[in-house]
């Protein structure tokens, strides 16, 4: 959840570094630093708050040039964000620098052992043990050795890189948990958390496994396991490009995701849909159609946003395959002892594809012989290497920490799995026709929405001094209004909860005042009258109203309407959910809030 950065080669390591830190710092934003290695002596700068300060702080000291070094930007865990928590983090020589993703779960009784021997420990966090047991360890035949005994030692998750002022030519990284990938250069080599930070200077890279190390030189690297046996690891090319972590003349990331979110769609849909037989193809799936036929359930895991697709996903399967559906937050699926049915399709949804609880609940369901599937956006990620097998959703890097275009082509990829189950069933050629026709028109229609920008962003203006929301649906409007609610709680800090419309009445009535907007979610469907019901009791109370809609709404009922165009009634959440993000967005800069790193958040969350 916080960003790594590691370099060894012949450049000056320090721009290199920090370049990579300020890539990765939506993983992670309240305190910066770097080690760097100089004569044979370890130079650590650090500070308390955004890359920048640390920018400052370094060019406040002279300049120290050196070829090799490690960074890294916190999202803090174990102890308050400031300069003395902030990684690297050394021994009491001084010998040994670290940085480190995860959390030590056993860190109170190892701190407490390295107190008891006499050490003092400099900082609160969990990472410092790293340091001191590695230290320990030094009479092992190599730094690799000396790391390996100390990850022995530690219970929890890392994503590690060890810098050792004797030599100068090499870092050693282990991974457990928590992403680290490789940059292969020519004559230089990266380490870092995200591949973020290396696309700007190779493509070529290596992702390591969980229960694996590496030693890194500037022309060589090796790995190998936790038992010392060597692995063999090729490289790999990402698809990524430099210019996809560029701003291009957007305000924020988030502004910029939200508008790439109509060709986001054309690729994930490119190449899947077929006009002849009315269906989808998901060759990732890896299931023929007497697979898909045995299929008694679905059941989709996520987190987040990605557990909101999943409710949109688990809503499709069963309109359009009449199979039972449902999901559930894969951070309470791991722990309740899941009863696991062999003839459940079992979806992990994760953006990054790194997420703890999701790879955890993967874990557990590979462990119970379930059949499960990924759904990703990063090519080599760990749920997309445990899962083997699933669809990659295409939508392209995203940087900003509140998902949009990736939580978009999730939907989207749900809605041609459930095509395709529907297709091997029940459903109808011309049923499937007109669900294909729907998500072919689907880019359109979100270009549509976003043309609605300055309309959205006035309403937001008249809203921005409510302290609370509501956002209610029906059925398939239920997930729209749980992730509208979540984009508002996440980048503006308005306080938001979503219901279903129908549970209005059932107590959360009592809170409707003229200071408690509710955010209603109106599609032309067969429940149009149930939700115009829904408004009324809501402004016969003195509630104002905003409508997201694509019906025709009695005059003077809503105070403000959002509109979005008409299209298939099962893919309608997808539109609405766009809307949904431009109000959060423009709400959120109205009232001066930093969009793309929202407080306490980051993007990639590798912890528990």
């Amino acid at each position: 959840m916080c960003g790594i950065v590691g370099y060894v080669g012949d450049r000056d390591a320090t721009p290199v570094l920090v370049e990579g830190l300020h890539r990765l710092e939506y993983r992670g934003y309240d305190s910066a630093g770097v080690a760097v290695l100089r004569k044979g002596k370890l130079v650590v700068t650090k500070a308390a708050g955004r890359v920048q300060e640390l920018r400052d702080r370094l060019a406040e000291s002279a300049p120290v040039a050196s070829t090799i070094g490690i960074a890294h930007t916190r999202w803090a865990t174990h102890g308050e964000p400031s300069d003395r928590n902030a990684h690297p983090h050394l021994d009491a020589a001084g010998r040994i620098a670290v940085v480190h993703n995860g959390i030590i779960e056993n860190a109170e009784p190892l701190r407490a052992r390295l107190t008891a021997d006499g050490v003092e420990l400099a900082s609160d966090t969990d990472t410092e043990v790293f340091a001191h047991l590695i230290a320990a360890e030094l009479g092992a035949e190599s730094l690799e050795d000396a790391v390996r005994a100390a990850v022995r030692q530690v219970e929890g998750t890392y994503g590690l890189v060890v810098l050792d002022r004797t030599r100068p030519d090499e870092l050693v990284v282990a991974r457990n948990g928590s992403p680290i990938v490789l940059g292969i250069g020519d004559g230089e080599m990266y380490v870092a958390s995200d591949v973020a930070a290396l696309v700007h200077h190779t493509q070529r890279v290596v992702f390591l496994d969980d229960g694996e190390l590496a030693t890194v030189k500037a022309n060589e690297y090796r790995t190998s396991t936790l038992e010392a046996r060597r692995t063999s690891k090729e490289p790999t090319t990402v698809d990524a490009l430099a210019d996809d972590y560029e701003l291009g003349g957007y305000p924020d990331f988030m502004r910029k995701e939200m508008a790439e979110q109509p060709e986001a769609v054309e690729r994930a849909l490119r190449g899947r849909l077929d006009e002849r037989f009315a269906t989808a193809h998901l060759g990732g799936l890896g299931l023929d159609a007497m697979a898909l036929r045995a299929v008694r359930r679905v059941k989709f895991l996520g987190c987040g946003s990605a557990y909101y697709a999943g409710q949109m996903g688990a809503t499709l399967v069963e309109e359009l395959a009449r199979i039972p559906a449902d999901a559930e937050p894969a951070s309470e699926f791991r722990y309740r002892n899941p009863v696991v049915d062999p003839d459940t399709l079992y979806v992990a949804i994760s953006q990054s594809g790194e997420t703890l609880d999701t790879l955890a609940a993967v874990q557990e369901l590979r462990r119970k012989g379930g059949r499960v599937i990924g759904a990703v956006n990063v090519v080599g990620s760990a749920v997309a290497r445990e899962c083997g097998s699933g669809v990659f959703l295409h939508a392209g890097p995203e940087v900003s920490v509140a998902s949009t275009k990736a939580m978009t082509n999730m939907s989207v990829s749900f809605a041609m799995l459930a095509l395709l189950l529907g297709r091997v069933r029940d459903l109808s050629a011309s049923s499937g026709t007109r669900i294909v026709n729907g998500l072919r028109a689907l880019p359109e229609h979100i270009e549509q929405v976003l043309t609605t920008d300055d309309a959205v962003r006035d309403i937001a203006k008249r809203y921005s001094k409510a302290t609370h929301m509501f956002f209610l649906g029906r059925v398939r409007g239920w997930p729209v209004a749980r992730e509208g609610a979540q984009k508002l709680k996440e980048i503006s800090y308005v306080h938001a909860e979503a219901y279903q419309s129908a549970e209005l009445k059932h107590g959360p009535l009592a809170l409707i005042d003229p200071d408690m907007p509710s955010v209603v979610i109106v599609p032309d469907d067969e429940l149009l009258s149930k939700n115009l019901s829904t408004m009324e009791q809501i402004k016969a109370r003195g509630g104002p109203v905003i409508a997201v809609t694509n019906a025709d709404l009695p005059a003077g009922l809503a105070d403000d309407v959002i509109r979005v165009p008409r299209g298939e009634p099962e893919l309608d959440p997808i539109v609405f959910t766009i809307a949904l993000q431009m109000l959060a967005y423009h709400l959120a800069v109205e009232l001066g809030r930093d969009v793309d790193k929202p407080r306490n958040l980051a993007k990639s969350v590798t912890v528990e």
